[in-house]
C-alpha cells in the first residue's frame, strides 16, 4: 500500500510526535507507515483520515501490481 501521510502531516505542520500522539500510537508506527514498511489496520486507516479530513483515499492507495 502506497501513501500520503508525510504530505498530508507536513501539510499540517505537524512532527512524527505529534501525529502519534493525536493518533494514540507510537512515533515508530507513523515512520513505518510513511517508509510504507506496515501497513496500518483499517481501524487505524480510517483515524487517520478523520484526523485529516479527507476520504481514507486521499491518504492511501493500493500498491501497483508486481508486473509479472
Amino acid at each position: 500500500m502506497n501513501n500520503r501521510l508525510k504530505v498530508y502531516r507536513a501539510m499540517h505542520d505537524l512532527t512524527q510526535e505529534q501525529l502519534a500522539l493525536e493518533l494514540g500510537v507510537t512515533r515508530q508506527t507513523i515512520i513505518a507507515i510513511e517508509k510504507n514498511k506496515y501497513d496500518p489496520s483499517l481501524d487505524l486507516a480510517f483515524k487517520i483520515a478523520r484526523y485529516f479530513g479527507v476520504a481514507i483515499e486521499d491518504v492511501f492507495s493500493p500498491a501497483p501490481p508486481d508486473g509479472d
